[in-house]
């Protein structure tokens, strides 16, 4: 029984990603960002630019643009949606929850995840964890370039 589970779950997060992919969500850039980061993985050619606009203390919008392998355009894609509204300080909680759970951590808060529990399989394939985190890394870029222009 747990198995058959375990693969209608693969399947599941197979789906979430492959949507998000052809699909992406917030795809662009925007015009006055608040704040702008580009990253990239030398090793397999992902490039990825996040763009902030964030106010009061919140993420009010965020756009990517991206080129790669479709995980870390899905990632990108997930992640936008997952900050959009979301204070700084819940958006760092939520970067930290998200490596955890990539990184392999004991204890990780799936829950606060949502859909990004669906890229949790691709830490089977570790050459490809630096796929699924580069846009957070990137976004994690552009909140310390934030911080420093609010000095």
């Amino acid at each position: 029984m747990t198995v058959h589970r375990d693969i209608e779950l693969d399947e599941l997060y197979r789906e979430i990603i492959l949507d998000h992919y052809r699909n992406p969500r917030n795809r662009g850039s925007l015009d006055q960002p608040s704040a702008t980061s580009e990253g990239d993985n030398p090793l397999c050619g992902d490039e990825v630019r996040v763009d902030l606009d964030i106010r009061d203390g919140r993420v009010f919008d965020v756009r990517f643009l991206a080129k790669g392998c479709s995980i870390s355009q899905a990632s990108a894609s997930m992640m936008t949606e997952a900050i959009k509204g979301r204070s700084l300080a819940e958006v760092e909680s939520l970067f930290e929850t998200f490596k955890g759970m990539m990184y392999g951590a004991d204890e990780v808060d799936m829950e606060a995840l949502g859909d990004l529990e669906a890229l949790q399989g691709v830490r089977k394939f570790p050459v490809r964890v630096k796929c699924a985190t580069l846009a957070w890394n990137t976004l994690q870029g552009a909140l310390e370039e934030f911080r420093k222009g609010q000095g």
